[in-house]
């Protein structure tokens, strides 16, 4: 199975990877720095005042650009909360480095780094806001969720032909165990996410996901 990597695809307005006709202008290459900017605007609305408080009127002031040059990229605000989100995140957290080991240490770091930063302090506002907005979920389903899934789906699969993993995996509940403890803190806030913490999360799996004798 090839692995997704967003090294060489970067995220665009309509998806992960500029690959929509329209996704950007003709004759205009895209700004990173105010595409930098933008994400910033959008994660201090969503900390401030969740869902709500995200309009692309509201953060084309903030960064001082023209309403037209914001839809542009992104066609509405909902493809504009996910395309903050997944440039927190990142699209393929566990790329292929060798080691099981490192590649799920990888993902799971992505994850830590991101919610120590504006994003945790967002996502319970922005999880509340997907339970009453189905096509904001799907979207972040979509755009942020599957691909991370698929990569870390593939580190398991390499695992398992390398021999460091069993056949026999329920995957899907395994990448569920691998990542849940890490939302599951920031968004109630009783225990910390250290580094430590990340590492004896890893251990778990990869002893959960083991071969066993005989």
């Amino acid at each position: 199975m090839a692995r997704s990597s967003s090294r060489h695809a970067a995220p665009g307005p309509t998806g992960l990877r500029r690959t929509a006709p329209h996704a950007v202008p003709m004759g205009r290459p895209r700004d990173r720095r105010i595409d930098a900017e933008v994400v910033d605007a959008v994660l201090a609305a969503l900390r401030k005042g969740g869902y709500r408080a995200v309009t692309i009127d509201g953060i084309a002031r903030r960064v001082g650009r023209a309403r037209s040059s914001v839809y542009r990229r992104w066609p509405s605000k909902r493809h504009l909360i996910a395309y903050a989100v997944v440039s927190e995140l990142g699209e393929d957290p566990a790329a292929d480095t060798g080691s099981t080991r490192s590649d799920l240490e990888a993902a799971v770091g992505t994850l830590r780094r991101a919610f120590a930063g504006p994003l945790g302090a967002a996502l319970p506002g922005l999880v509340a806001d997907m339970a009453q907005d189905p096509t904001l979920a799907a979207i972040i389903r979509a755009q942020v969720l599957a691909p991370r899934r698929r990569s870390m789906r593939e580190a398991l699969e390499r695992a398992q032909r390398r021999g460091e993993a069993r056949g026999d995996l329920d995957v899907e509940a395994v990448l569920d165990m691998l990542t849940a403890p890490f939302y599951f803190r920031t968004l109630f806030g009783h225990a910390p996410v250290s580094r430590s913490v990340m590492r004896s999360i890893v251990d778990y799996v990869l002893w959960l996901v083991a071969p066993r004798a005989g």
